[in-house]
């Protein structure tokens, strides 16, 4: 394993400049990006799968006019995108995606070819941490097996090797799911992973069992990825990117709002800083798909929360009495 530390407690995803929920275009993309860099975001995390390969386009676009040694960058290995006619392109969350269709490879060959590709696409001339994306039951079904398999003689072997010849400075999981995560670990040597959707104030209780004690065991920091479970905590109609919103949901995200403006906060402020005062989780990473949430989110980095909020918050059973909350 590297000794790889990541510095920012707050970074940029990708999902949104890869028109994740809306169509932005390639200037308000930049614009969302100049924002982050100009309020001192220095961690970038995207991934090809991200509009078919655009979010990386216009994050390798922007990242090329900075220094290299200024910004940690991160992407994502898993699948393999061919040039198709427009009417070929399979349907997809993507907004406004480019013209490709895409196969999952998690082999020796499909992760180099990956790398290289990824490169050729930002114009970057190194990667910083490469997460091996969406191998997992919820993106891959049936065939979990099969390509975690693919992925121990292929993937985890390839990333080890470029990590220890300093090609990458560290790898690891980019997952939905806690499985994949405690899988890797138990196969492989990973650094870091990027645990998406399963760490939230609304929905946490698995990962503090099951999740967060295997990874302190086996000194793997952890990504915080859809830490407001892709824009419900923000008010949206979308929950973890599906239509469907759990049982209770709503009703659990307006009280937490409501003790929220009582402290003269609000949730978004508490969702950020209930992630972070987990000891395992270095970084959050939210996206944006305006310039406006990028400043939310550096106000909310840096607000002071009131500490008799989590003891409430835990009193009324709405957050897991076992999870950490800022001290």
């Amino acid at each position: 394993m590297g000794n790889f530390k990541l510095i920012p407690s707050l970074g940029l995803g990708g999902v949104a400049i890869g028109t994740g929920f809306a169509d932005i275009t390639d200037e308000q993309a930049n614009n969302i990006l100049q924002e982050a860099w100009d309020n001192g975001i220095r961690y970038y995390d995207t991934s090809p799968w991200y509009g078919l390969t655009k979010s990386e386009r216009r994050f390798g676009n922007f990242l090329q006019t900075q220094k290299r040694e200024d910004f940690l960058f991160s992407t994502k290995i898993g699948r393999l995108f061919s040039p198709v006619e427009e009417s070929l392109v399979p349907p997809t969350m993507w907004k406004n995606p480019l013209n490709f269709d895409y196969k999952h490879d998690y082999s020796e060959d499909g992760t180099k070819r990956s790398i290289e590709e990824s490169l050729k696409r930002t114009g970057l001339d190194f990667i910083d941490i490469i997460y091996v994306h969406d191998l997992s039951e919820d993106q891959v079904g049936d065939r979990y097996d099969y390509f975690l398999q693919q992925a121990e003689k292929g993937a985890f072997k390839v990333l080890s090797d470029y990590r220890s010849q300093g090609i990458i400075n560290a790898w690891g999981m980019g997952v939905n799911k806690i499985e994949p995560i405690l899988d890797c670990m138990n196969l492989a040597d990973p650094d870091i992973c990027l645990s998406a959707t399963q760490y939230s104030i609304l929905e946490h209780e698995d990962a503090v069992d099951r999740l967060l004690p295997e990874v302190r065991k086996n000194g793997v920091q952890l990504v915080s990825g859809a830490g407001y479970n892709s824009g419900f905590i923000n008010g949206k109609n979308r929950y973890n990117y599906k239509s469907i919103i759990p049982k209770g949901m709503v009703s659990k995200r307006d009280r937490i709002s409501t003790i929220a403006q009582k402290y003269n906060t609000d949730i978004v402020t508490l969702a950020m800083h209930f992630i972070l005062a987990a000891s395992e989780f270095s970084t959050i990473i939210p996206g944006a798909s305006s310039t406006k949430q990028v400043t939310d989110n550096i106000r909310a980095l840096n607000y002071i929360v009131p500490i008799e909020i989590w003891k409430e918050l835990k009193e009324e059973g709405l957050i897991y009495q076992n999870a950490q909350t800022p001290t």
